[in-house]
């Protein structure tokens, strides 16, 4: 297991004497289990962050490095809970006050209850507040009324992280702080510009993926709007690309999965494979790169 950072310790490198690195966890549902590769990589290069940032999935997998759980770790915990339907039915359904609590008419669009999965769901190991993090953790919201979003980084970690998780039509939407918000991703799907001011190096995983079918048929209407937020994600992330890129930037092979397919789990995991490989060459060059650079001053 990593090491634990306290909050108000001063930024540590990297690697001994090497420059600080920072990681953005990207939304995008069930692709977001390609995140494990990065912390894995991180983990197998002694690599601890001093800043994490996330949005939806990349939210919650960000919240799991920070609470000092390794990739391996978590890569073991999806695939056991991932890996049972009869343990997912059971937890969708555990305590609900009433059937009608989590869903309403059966399974109707929107109607689940991202609060109560996230408390069903999320391992032991993280807090409840963002002050037992071991690293500084922004997670990202959209505020549906304010039209903006908003970085939660102090107070109640798990209501941060349904609010940022909420996807639009499929989970309600969260009330904190006398606010209503949604998806994080919606506004902001790799959040990287909230921690270029972090560390020297920062780190985007990007794994929004795009829609993919018969180009021949009319996608269906769930799949014509999961697809149509990526479409809306992409053109957002393209844009904050071209003004601001992050040093690294790494986008996983996820476009062949759907943004609900978490029981593919082992499949996604085994798919994104390569990106451990990809993450360790692009960090090894920025680190170069920044240790061959000219002291500025």
């Amino acid at each position: 297991m990593t090491e634990l950072v306290r909050k108000d310790e001063e930024k540590q490198p990297a690697v001994s004497g090497g420059p600080t690195v920072a990681v953005a966890f990207g939304g995008g549902g069930a692709r977001g289990l390609s995140h494990i590769h990065v912390i894995r990589a991180l983990d197998e290069m002694g690599i601890r962050p001093v800043a994490i940032s996330g949005a939806s999935i990349g939210a919650i997998m960000g919240a799991a490095m920070a609470s000092g759980m390794s990739g391996n770790e978590i890569k073991d915990y999806v695939l056991g809970m991932l890996g049972n339907r009869a343990d997912i039915v059971a937890r969708l359904f555990r305590r609900p006050a009433s059937v009608a609590a989590v869903v309403d008419r059966g399974f109707r669009i929107g109607q689940f209850d991202v609060q109560r999965i996230v408390q069903n769901f999320m391992p032991d190991t993280i807090p409840h507040d963002f002050s037992e993090l071991g690293i500084p953790l922004h997670v990202i919201a959209t505020d549906f009324y304010g039209h903006h979003e908003t970085v939660f980084s102090e107070g109640e970690l798990w209501s941060a992280l349904a609010a940022s998780a909420a996807i639009p039509a499929l989970f309600r939407p969260v009330r904190r702080d006398g606010r209503i918000f949604i998806d994080g991703g919606i506004f902001n799907p790799v959040p990287y510009n909230h921690i270029l001011d972090k560390a020297d190096i920062v780190l985007g995983i990007d794994v929004v993926g795009t829609p993919r079918g018969d180009p021949r048929r009319i996608p269906k209407p769930i799949d014509s709007l999961y697809g149509t937020s990526q479409l809306m994600m992409r053109s957002i992330l393209k844009l904050k690309l071209q003004l601001q890129p992050p040093d690294v930037f790494i986008q996983p092979p996820v476009s062949n999965f759907r943004v609900m397919d978490f029981l593919k789990a082992k499949q996604i995991i085994a798919m994104t494979e390569p990106v451990y490989d990809e993450v360790r060459r692009k960090l090894d060059q920025a680190i170069e790169a920044r240790l061959k650079a000219p002291v500025s001053g």
